[in-house]
């Protein structure tokens, strides 16, 4: 294939690029014309084989060799920006010649422009790869024919359906949807969801193509119907949903120019549109778009459910083995739960709850029944007003939630299933709502579920090791069934409009009020749902430093059982919101003011609660515990007001004091990092002498060196010096900070040594991320005085963005503001940072309002 040869081949390769380009195009504008999936998916295929058969040819590919088209385009589908998957059969090793022609082939084909993975095998070689590995099995499962060999493609059709074992692929394809839905945390209520890959996605219908096809059950979802699998109305549903969700992923696919699968916030406003869904009168139309999307993964899930269950029926009838009766509504068939006859639910409507308390109370069972949970599903509207206000079912649903096991299990069930929609009126409400505040990662019933597992694990022995403190607790905390109760109240009223503490607040009294709560355990579930937003608001926003503070929580909480629980349902709610807005950092935040409560209200003072002579003889130990003899703390310890030692732990003392004790006038910058305890972050001491524009220099260098600052507490020496502690984290770092360490302390101490302080440096202003840009926030700004006087709190709420603090520091450091402490709290995408301020400045309304103004000018997105 060389001289002249090439010329014919490059000319085919120019006008086969030219085809497949007005080809796609022309299909493009059949579809945009009239929306049908078979117009894209079937066309693209027909166009591709017509280029992929003529460059086969002009190859002068050997008569000998076979090729196949494997996957989705084995199936005769594809998506406008797939990958082609392709297999080249030969009946034994290719030589050099045959090796030359397949790479000018392959390259021809890349040439062309379409996006090739393709495998050269000979039979043998196939199937000892499809045993090997299920996805291959899977791949070749749907080859089809496109040119070459026949009789050899027909032998290794024969033989690798000979080779399948149907058992061990059921098992296997189960397995690794198991694997799939774990890696979206087994929700398909994602505000960014993969409508392939997620659970409810496409990739659960054609697992049930696959499965039907290997056992010989059918190949299209009329077949199944016919075989009694599914019902004729489930084929329709599966053929609807099947639709909406490849004119989801065809639209997706054009909008994005690649193949995109991900229901990103970039594309949702636009698809939302383009797929002709018109906004509401208070909803965006990404947000009715992606409600429906919602129900129809979890239409698809349900159904993925039965039609798994009926295979196993088929595949494995010498597994069937006799009904064990529970009781005269249901029995156990195959460590299922089934329902003894078709009506039980019409004519026993308690057992529409009494399944899932079964479910709970025998471990054996492994879930339901096709038929139970299709029965389940068409009976749920016989859950009603005079339903739900029966005592027995009353009593069956708290039953439900006081179980040992199972509780997770069954309320997600119960909510997949319609049941907890219509047995708690306010849950219908937030089925599939989505949550725009750049903080959540999942739909409010969703989080809610979230929550509640995170409460669940707390009481868990194979969790223990990671929330030990939690496990303590909840161990220790009587009826802790009565925080699930808050759990799943806690934001049930989102969305409605007004505070959905308060309105959460009054459907959980009605709720314990009619399900015959003690008046205790009613009060202090109506007070949490009120006050679950109150711990985490103190933490992360006020001086906890601050004895007055402590107090005034004290005084909310009000007894150690509210507080425990307060302290349990914050921190299972903020792991429950996204799985990057925890860190070890906020967890601390929340420990220390848990601890600093519990003593006021066991008896203590303020500044007892707040352990400062604990910490200085902490402190001490721990200098001793290094080596340093007893005293040497004392000259710089003397320049260190009680403020210093209430807002640092004991640990932070003696870090300071080790670097500090010998040189408390030191001449030059002292400048210390280390890795933070839990490794996910850096923390780092300044120690120099007060300077102008420090928090703002110290900010720039952070900000340039890619640092979010999650916490900063800014202290002035009796003798003039600024003591100056930072908390870091690069969102974006995968590996350890050990390396960083040196860099920081070299490079800042050499800075704040140059004569003058030298140039102020600006980090970059980055880019902003997708979720802002396409939900921003109205940046909000307030400064008002603390109680006592002394102070000034400055709150900003805004979105997140590259050198956000840096910018709020340059502004106050020319108004002579002085920042005492931050706390800076990031959640997702958003911060809601708190500054404790002095200055003269902050006594002048006119001077505060246009701090307040360019504030807010440099906050806007």
């Amino acid at each position: 294939m060389t001289g002249h040869a090439d010329d014919p081949l490059r000319a085919l390769i120019a006008a086969t690029r030219q085809s497949l380009s007005s080809g796609a195009a022309a299909l493009r504008a059949a579809y945009e014309a009239h929306p049908r999936t078979a117009t894209v998916l079937k066309g693209r295929a027909h166009l591709v084989d017509e280029a992929i058969i003529g460059l086969w040819r002009a190859c002068e590919m050997p008569p000998q060799a076979t090729l196949a088209a494997v996957g989705g385009y084995g199936r005769g589908e594809l998506f406008p920006c797939s990958d082609v998957d392709l297999l080249i059969l030969l009946p034994e090793s290719a030589d050099a010649d045959l090796q030359a022609r397949l790479s000018t082939l392959v390259g021809a084909l890349w040439d062309v422009g379409l996006e090739i993975g393709h495998s050269v095998r000979t039979v043998d070689e196939c199937l000892s790869a499809a045993a090997e590995d299920i996805t291959v099995q899977t791949n070749l499962l749907e080859a089809r024919l496109l040119t070459g060999n026949r009789a050899l493609y027909e032998d290794f059709a024969r033989r690798h359906r000979e080779q399948l074992d149907v058992r061990a692929f059921f098992k296997a394809k189960e397995l690794e949807q198991a694997q799939r839905y774990a890696r979206f945390n087994d929700t398909p209520y994602s505000l960014e969801p993969n409508c392939k890959e997620s659970p409810g996605g496409l990739r659960d219908l054609q697992m049930l193509g696959w499965i039907a096809r290997a056992a010989g059950l059918g190949r299209n979802w009329r077949e199944l119907a016919r075989r009694r699998l599914i019902t004729g109305e489930e084929a329709s549903e599966l053929r609807s949903v099947e639709r909406f969700l490849q004119h989801l992923r065809v639209r997706l696919h054009y909008l994005a120019g690649r193949a995109e699968d991900r229901l990103l916030f970039d594309h949702q406003e636009r698809l939302a549109r383009i797929m002709g869904i018109e906004p509401g009168a208070a909803r965006r139309a990404s947000e009715m778009l992606m409600q429906r999307y919602y129900l129809v993964a979890k239409k698809v899930t349900q159904l993925n459910t039965i039609l798994l269950q009926n295979y196993g029926a088929e595949i494995f009838p010498d597994q069937q083995g006799p009904a064990i009766t529970i009781n005269a509504r249901f029995q156990a068939v195959r460590e299922l739960l089934d329902i003894r006859h078709e009506n039980v639910f019409e004519q026993h409507p308690a057992a529409l709850l009494e399944c899932f308390l079964i479910l709970q109370q025998r471990s054996e069972l492994k879930g339901m029944t096709a038929r139970t949970l299709r029965a389940l599903w068409l009976a749920r509207k016989l859950i009603n007003a005079a339903y739900r206000a029966n005592p027995a079912h009353r009593a069956l649903f708290v039953a439900i939630l006081q179980q040992k096991r199972g509780i997770v299990h069954e309320f997600r069930r119960m909510n997949q299933y319609g049941i907890l929609g219509r047995y708690l009126a306010p849950w219908r409400r937030i089925v599939g709502q989505m949550q725009h505040d750049l903080f959540h990662v999942y739909t409010v019933d969703q989080h809610i579920l979230m929550v509640l597992r995170n409460m669940r694990r707390f009481t868990m022995g194979e969790h223990a090791h990671e929330y030990p403190l939690m496990t303590r607790l909840i161990l220790g905390f009587e009826d802790h069934w009565l925080l699930y109760v808050a759990a799943l109240f806690h934001d049930i009223a989102k969305g409605r409009g007004g505070d959905h503490s308060r309105l959460g607040m009054e459907d959980a009294r009605e709720f314990c009020e009619q399900h015959g709560f003690a008046a205790a355990d009613r009060d202090l579930v109506v007070w949490l749902v009120e006050h679950h937003l109150s711990m985490s608001q103190v933490a992360q926003k006020e001086d906890t430093t601050d004895p007055e503070v402590i107090r005034r929580f004290a005084d909310l909480v009000g007894s150690e059982r509210r507080l425990t629980a307060l302290y349990l349902l914050t921190h299972a709610d903020i792991r429950g919101t996204s799985p990057t807005v925890w860190n070890g950092w906020k967890g601390k935040l929340l420990e220390d003011l848990y601890f600093a409560t519990q003593r006021l209200l066991r008896g203590a003072t303020p500044q007892q609660a707040l352990g400062l002579d604990d910490r200085l003889d902490d402190a001490r130990r721990l200098l001793r515990f290094h080596g340093l003899r007893p005293g040497v703390e004392d000259e710089l310890w003397a320049q260190l007001d009680a403020v210093y030692f209430m807002r640092h732990s004991p640990d932070e003392i003696a870090w300071h004091s080790r670097v500090l004790y010998h040189r408390p006038d030191a001449a030059e910058a002292v400048v210390k990092a280390r890795v933070a305890e839990d490794e996910d972050g850096v923390q780092v001491m300044v120690f120099t002498r007060d300077q102008p524009d420090l928090f703002v220099r110290l900010t720039g260098f952070f900000g340039r060196l890619g640092f979010s600052i999650l916490d900063a507490k800014v202290h002035t020496t009796r003798h003039g010096y600024a003591l100056d502690s930072f908390m870091l984290q690069d969102p974006s770092r995968a590996g350890s900070y050990r390396d960083l360490v040196p860099i920081i302390e070299h490079e800042l101490a050499a800075r704040l040594n140059t004569p003058g302080g030298g140039p102020i440096e600006r980090p970059s202003a980055g880019r902003l991320s997708r979720q802002v840009k396409h939900f921003p926030i109205t940046p909000q700004v307030s400064v008002r005085a603390d109680e006592a006087g002394r102070h000034y709190i400055l709150s900003v709420i805004a979105a997140d963005r590259p050198g956000l603090l840096f910018g709020i520091a340059e502004i106050l450091a020319r108004y002579h503001i002085n920042v005492q402490a931050a706390k800076i709290a990031t959640l997702g995408q958003r911060v809601e940072d708190t500054f404790l301020l002095t200055g003269s400045a902050l006594t002048q309304d006119a001077q505060v309002l246009r701090m307040e103004q360019e504030l807010l000018e440099r906050l806007q997105v």
